[in-house]
């Protein structure tokens, strides 16, 4: 069975909007070579939509910057699962629908990709941590104060015992961290 991990870029004080973080090349590069580890990508209907309104066009951009260009190649090829009750078509390239009971489907889907799921949705994540699914968590935390939401985990019931696997320092400052679930040894 493979890991879902769940990989965001957060600011200091927990902000998960994606419009604060410092999105250079090796931001790019770092999250496109986590793609390239997992099998297969899974996000809600909302951060489905925002990723398909920009990354399928700069896929056929030739002028887009090489690492964003790379990023949205390499996406665009990825077997995407969406989360959504309410939306049931999806035309971009190899995108799946998840209906049902969340934990079977996601379970399910841990199941049938051995390389591992890469969750890029905080609301959805925060489900998926309350059903215990999450294996592991890479956030990368930019040195910025956003001063609002939306932050990580809103309205989780209970804390969770993380362990700490590897730290990488990004040259914008930014500290891209690694951690898995105590009881996911």
């Amino acid at each position: 069975m493979g890991i879902l991990t769940f990989a965001l870029n957060v600011t200091l004080d927990g902000c998960c909007d994606h419009r604060e973080g410092i999105a250079d090349d090796e931001l790019h590069d770092y999250f496109t070579q986590l793609m390239d580890a997992v099998g297969a990508m899974l996000w809600g209907r909302t951060t489905y939509e925002m990723m398909e309104s920009y990354w399928p066009a700069v896929a056929r951009d030739e002028k887009a910057p090489r690492a964003m260009r790379e990023w949205a190649q390499k996406l665009d090829a990825k077997p995407k699962y969406v989360v959504s009750a309410s939306r049931h078509d999806f035309p971009w390239n190899n995108t799946f629908r998840i209906a049902g009971d969340l934990h079977e489907a996601v379970t399910q889907l841990k199941e049938k990709t051995p390389r591992g799921v890469l969750v890029g949705s905080p609301m959805l994540a925060t489900e998926l941590e309350r059903l215990g699914l999450i294996d592991e968590h890479r956030f990368v935390v930019h040195p910025v104060l956003a001063g609002h939401g939306p932050t990580l985990f809103q309205g989780l019931e209970r804390s969770r015992r993380l362990e700490l696997l590897s730290t990488k320092r990004l040259a914008s400052g930014a500290m891209a961290l690694h951690h898995r679930r105590v009881d996911a040894k």
